[in-house]
């Protein structure tokens, strides 16, 4: 993935950020082709967000806890929210998916801290068999700009 780009429609009034496809627009080999964000009006839709390394480096044997994963995915997400004209503060809501819900008790505290404890969204917290064999968590997020 050497190419990350930002696209818009502008009859729609639609952004999308961090489109991952090749200029031809295909996809790259085994990678899905999607939007890390995608705007449309005062709404911002992220993708779900996994630990950056998770894709940078998967032969790496092991990417942390879930606490140290739900933390990077976090970064993640304060990041993508920056670029798209918002924060944390605006999250309408999050679905977040568990490779094993006994993780949930540990994930719960890292998010916990960095949610915005005057303007939580509403939340759905499930398992499920994840991307990646050594992935704990996944999360997907809408806010408001």
């Amino acid at each position: 993935m050497s190419e990350v780009t930002t696209k818009t429609l502008v009859e729609a009034g639609i952004t999308r950020q961090g489109v991952f496809v090749r200029d031809d627009g295909t996809p790259y080999p085994g990678g899905p082709c999607i939007s890390q964000a995608v705007i449309r009006g005062d709404t911002v839709y992220l993708c779900g967000v996994v630990p950056p390394e998770i894709w940078r480096n998967p032969s790496n044997p092991t990417f942390g806890d879930v606490q140290a994963q739900t933390k990077q995915v976090l970064q993640r997400i304060d990041e993508l929210l920056a670029d798209a004209g918002t924060d944390k503060s605006k999250l309408l809501t999050a679905q977040i998916w568990l490779a094993d819900m006994r993780l949930f008790a540990e994930h719960n505290k890292a998010w916990n801290a960095w949610v915005d404890p005057r303007n939580p969204p509403v939340r759905a917290c499930v398992e499920a068999r994840l991307t990646h064999p050594e992935l704990l968590v996944e999360i997907m997020c809408t806010a408001a700009r």
